[in-house]
């Protein structure tokens, strides 16, 4: 009797011990994928074709109405709300210690985008300003692939992406001045990595953040880019669409933003 109820007892004991490596398992499945991937992107920002900055036209942005002397003001005052979300998003992370690696970079590189971007639009046709515009976007972003590696894979694989991306995004944006390519990788490359990893289950434990709203915003902003004299002429030259994607940009935080303050976990 004794030895069938010890039998019982480590056959009951065995699937437990299993399962406590399943999700050490996974993560480090989930960590070569991902080191695969950064290395595929990282090759690809070194070895493929370089693009001249100066084969590309500076841009041109349609709404350049000043107000109160402030030259481009849709443009320039659009970039307020990269500030508000950034600050509303550090203040609740004080008491979110449990929040994704790479939470505080995003945040604090919405802040740094508004004033970058601010400095960029007041004068546009100096080209050699773009990068101040780009260097608090690599900082977001890298804060944003940090989040996603720590919902989907690991929080030491976030903290590692972050501080890749902490490299390899400003470095692409001050080299971007002459050849585009690299800063092309870092943008859509590492949106294509963040799609991916979305399209994962999140990890136990994981806060939650839906990484697809993120991305929602963020195709939302590029489009508004893209339409920005078609969307001035549609409103009858109320906003223009580089505007708006400040505004779909900024909120691209909201979701990250909401996670925090509901508390959920995952």
């Amino acid at each position: 009797m004794q030895r069938a109820t010890d039998s019982a007892s480590e056959t009951n004991a065995t699937p437990r011990f299993q399962s406590s490596r399943l999700p050490l398992a996974g993560a480090q499945v989930g960590e070569t994928y991902l080191s695969a991937a950064v290395l595929l992107l990282v090759l690809a920002a070194i070895f493929a074709p370089a693009l001249s900055a100066s084969a590309w036209p500076i841009p041109h942005y349609v709404d350049s109405r000043s107000w109160f002397g402030l030259p481009n003001a849709g443009d320039v005052l659009s970039n307020l709300a990269f500030l508000a979300l950034g600050v509303w998003g550090l203040v609740l992370l004080r008491a979110r210690p449990d929040a994704p690696a790479g939470t505080g970079w995003l945040f604090m590189g919405l802040i740094l985008t508004c004033v970058g971007s601010t400095f960029y639009h007041l004068a546009p046709d100096v080209p050699q300003r773009l990068v101040a515009d780009r260097l608090g976007m690599a900082v977001a972003f890298a804060g944003f692939l940090g989040i996603a590696a720590s919902e989907r894979v690991s929080m030491r694989a976030g903290r590692v992406l972050v501080l890749l991306m902490m490299v390899a995004g400003p470095l692409a944006a001050w080299v971007a001045r002459d050849n585009i390519t690299p800063w092309a990788v870092v943008q859509f490359g590492g949106m294509a990595l963040a799609v991916g990893l979305a399209l994962t289950r999140p990890r136990p434990g994981a806060l939650g953040v839906p990484l697809g709203g993120v991305i929602f915003f963020y195709v939302l902003a590029k489009l508004f880019e893209l339409g920005d004299a078609t969307v001035f002429e549609a409103t009858g030259h109320l906003v223009s669409g580089h505007t708006l994607k400040h505004l779909a940009a900024a909120l691209a935080a909201w979701p990250v933003i909401s996670t925090l303050r509901d508390g959920r976990v995952g």
